[in-house]
């Protein structure tokens, strides 16, 4: 009979005042939230700074207040994270309810933390300056730099607090190896989700290969025109982010290899499934936005494609739930 090994006991509580690292990091954190908040407040406020006569952005004025206005709040969520992975009331703040921000936050920031520079690769080596901006008349150049460049500088910033925060308050549920978590920290129930994300990602991925490696098949006139070296580097790159999702949540679930680590295989199950869910949600939420022009409108197969993409990540990410949940009740 298999003999289930016990949890370590959990670290003593780190000192709760904030040290001079976390503290510059949290400045760092609301700092680069400001030029993105400044920008959308202005846009609100009727500006159009940074928006070039004749941008798609102009033609519904009141679509751009109202998504600006909630962009706003998203990012002021940003501060409001910085604020809480560093004050000592943070440390009694529900689980779920700062993971659920974090999850979202992560999903949202990596790839733009991993996409902006591959694109700035793109252009440099190919000299094609649409690899950076789009090809019509969308927001002027600098705009995608300033605003990449303070995502870049967040995601850096909060997820390192998160790791701190996270490190000192829960290390314990994470450490190890995958052999020596208990068979009941992810059983049938758990297994057949993953399944089911690992068949509905493999359905998402087909599409995505099939642009990545130059087909149409699905695409709309306009974005066929509009492909470059960017859009092929950035389908690859999804495809990557899938794979990993997958990979690392089955890993997690089946424990296996039994010698990997635990945090590592977390963490990038955490990190993948995190993106491609939230990024397949936002996506599929601006498909069905309202578009008069039929040239416009987002194909069929996009939308399913970020369907599929949505729900792979949702369960995946609700099975890592599931065996965290499970592994602190041991604990």
């Amino acid at each position: 009979m298999t003999q289930t090994a016990h949890l370590p006991a959990p670290a003593p509580r780190a000192d709760h005042r904030t040290s001079t690292a976390r503290r510059a990091l949290r400045v760092l954190a609301i700092l680069a939230c400001l030029p993105y908040i400044s920008l959308k407040i202005a846009w609100v406020a009727g500006s159009e700074i940074g928006i070039p006569a004749g941008s798609v952005l102009l033609e519904h004025p009141r679509m751009l207040a109202i998504g600006n206005a909630v962009t706003v709040l998203a990012d002021a969520l940003v501060i409001v994270l910085a604020l809480l992975l560093t004050q000592a009331w943070g440390r009694r703040f529900p689980a779920w309810l700062l993971a659920l921000p974090m999850w979202a936050a992560t999903g949202l920031l990596v790839p733009i933390m991993t996409g902006y520079p591959a694109q700035l690769v793109v252009a440099a080596v190919t000299g094609d300056e649409r690899a950076a901006a789009p090809a019509e008349p969308f927001l002027d150049p600098w705009v995608f730099a300033v605003v990449y460049g303070g995502f870049i500088l967040q995601g850096l910033t909060l997820g390192t607090l998160f790791v701190l925060y996270a490190r000192d308050r829960w290390g314990h549920l994470w450490s190890g190896r995958l052999g020596e978590l208990p068979a009941r920290t992810s059983g049938p129930g758990v297994r057949v989700a993953a399944l089911a994300g690992s068949v509905t990602a493999l359905v998402s991925a087909v599409p995505h290969l099939l642009w990545a490696v130059g087909a149409t098949t699905g695409l709309s006139a306009r974005r066929i025109a509009e492909r470059d070296a960017d859009f092929h580097v950035l389908e690859a790159q999804w495809l990557g982010f899938l794979l990993v999702a997958v990979v690392f949540t089955l890993l997690l679930v089946l424990r296996r290899p039994a010698g990997a680590r635990v945090r590592s295989t977390l963490a990038l199950a955490w990190t993948a499934s995190a993106v491609v869910g939230c990024w397949g949600a936002y996506m599929s939420l601006v498909a069905l936005l309202p578009e008069t022009d039929p040239a416009e409108r987002v194909p069929e197969l996009v939308q399913l494609s970020y369907a599929g993409d949505m729900i792979t990540g949702f369960l995946l990410a609700a099975c890592v739930a599931v065996v965290l949940r499970r592994r602190s009740a041991e604990a």
